[in-house]
């Protein structure tokens, strides 16, 4: 009469242990197919990149001349290099003073009940869907100064601004860099507002309407209130951008190449001219893996300090 009892929870340990391994089995054949692309498409490629950069190599021959560490020494020391990094810097700064705040004002405003804020939600988000080669395109033909809208520009800016003097955009190695910043923001900010108003639209009115009856005026509602339920919104705005500050390619080549002498140079466009255009692909291996670091330890600081919260709640 004892072994009964025994018996069935023995058959239960069974159970459960082949459920447990078809369970597992099942996990792991849906997860093959995209970790084989995984390591196809990200990890393979990187570990290749890593390999390149300690050779001298032109990309057509076999890799022969073993350089060690001397091209990530190289590129440190290069001029174009330092002012690459340092453009990068300042357009990263300027998103997140200038771009996003904008992005957020704009999308404060079109969520309450303004007239038309369909419409203007629509016309604010059109530049993120146009393609970064028709926008390069499009900005370069404006500030063309063979162009009437370039004059245009020139004419507004003399008159708002009492110290401007008219002059090219594009050519100028002063002025390039706000040029390229201003169609950066022309084409993402419409993205970081629909992500605000997405935001904006998940925090109940009822907080903040118990917070004006409380005594608060509209601009300690918005600090106090609406800033603070906006966080993790505001949080993964400012980590796209900083991302794609620093990965932004597309307009920088079609517009400027890089110049006028070097004045716009990002990272990854001096990855491209000393790497595919002059034929070093080793030296150009070399700052892909600059960049991937520079990005690995941005990802890891910010999920370092904004994202362990998340994980510690899904933990529990």
């Amino acid at each position: 009469m004892q072994l009964l009892p025994k018996i069935g929870l023995s058959s239960k340990v069974s159970t459960a242990g082949q459920n447990r391994r078809s369970k597992a089995f099942f996990i792991t054949l849906f997860l093959l197919p995209a970790s084989a692309l995984f390591f196809t498409f990200v990890l393979f490629p990187i570990v290749q990149g890593a390999y390149f950069s300690l050779y001298e190599w032109n990309g057509l021959g076999p890799l022969e001349k073993f350089v060690g560490l001397e091209n990530f020494r190289t590129i440190l020391k290069h001029v174009p290099f330092q002012k690459a990094l340092l453009h990068n810097g300042i357009i990263i700064v300027l998103s997140l003073t200038i771009q996003l705040p904008l992005a957020l004002a704009l999308a404060l405003l079109v969520r309450r009940n303004l007239p038309g804020r369909v419409v203007f939600r629509t016309i604010f988000f059109t530049p993120f869907i146009i393609a970064e080669a028709i926008t390069a395109v499009l900005w370069s033909f404006i500030f063309n100064p063979r162009f009437e809208a370039s004059h245009a520009i020139n004419a507004f800016l003399d008159t708002v601004l009492p110290f401007f003097e008219p002059g090219p955009w594009l050519g100028d190695p002063d002025r390039v860099l706000i040029a390229i910043f201003v169609v950066l923001t022309w084409k993402y900010f419409g993205l970081h507002m629909i992500l605000y108003v997405a935001g904006l639209q998940q925090i109940p009115k009822e907080v903040e309407e118990s917070a004006e009856v409380d005594g608060a005026n509209s601009w300690q509602v918005l600090w106090n209130v609406t800033l603070p339920m906006l966080s993790k919104t505001i949080v993964t705005t400012v980590y796209l951008s900083v991302l794609g500050s620093i990965q932004q390619f597309d307009l920088v080549w079609l517009m400027t190449q890089g110049g006028p002498v070097n004045s716009s140079e990002v990272l990854a466009t001096y990855m491209y001219r000393y790497g595919f255009v002059s034929f070093r692909l080793g030296y150009g291996a070399a700052v892909a893996i600059y960049l991937f670091v520079i990005c690995l330890i941005f990802s890891l600081i910010y999920q370092r300090l904004f994202m362990r919260e998340d994980y510690a709640g899904r933990a529990i």
